[in-house]
């Protein structure tokens, strides 16, 4: 089930807390949250974004947040997946409820990064219509940036 949810609960900071820990133990340099382009909990609040987090037999196994990039472009953000339940489709359906909210906030375009460790993410975004862009962002653990067009969707 995928709900919206205050970025500021303990369910929220829970899934953020162990995504903070897992890219540190993925990254090859590591990971600092204060290093990382990180966007203020409001960004991820209406009427400028969304905070979204999965659950699965009433706990929380993942989490994905949206802010406005521009009038026209949202930014997916802190997007992560409990390695319990990764391989069941749980990603894309967040990534698609991610899209949608983009949609709903007048978006027709999404884009994201994400770091060179994360093949499993990078395989998602493109098996969902994520085309590889130039850097659009100084996000220092960046090594791809994605964008995806959703005039489509409509």
């Amino acid at each position: 089930v995928i709900t919206q949810i205050d970025p500021d609960t303990l369910e929220a900071r829970w899934c953020l807390d162990h995504y903070f820990e897992e890219l540190g133990q993925r990254f090859e340099e590591g990971f600092d949250v204060d290093r990382s382009l990180n966007p203020d909990l409001d960004d991820f609040r209406p009427p400028h974004g969304t905070f979204l987090i999965c659950h699965a037999a009433g706990a929380p196994v993942g989490c994905g947040a949206l802010t406005l990039a521009s009038k026209d472009t949202a930014y997916i953000k802190r997007m992560w997946v409990h390695e319990s339940t990764r391989g069941a489709g749980v990603g894309r359906r967040l990534l698609g409820a991610l899209e949608e909210a983009g949609w709903a906030l007048g978006c027709r375009a999404v884009q994201l990064e994400t770091n060179r460790s994360l093949r499993e993410a990078q395989r998602l975004y493109r098996s969902a219509g994520y085309e590889e862009v130039a850097p659009f962002n100084e996000e220092p653990y960046a090594h791809h940036w994605f964008r995806k067009s959703l005039d489509q969707e409509g």
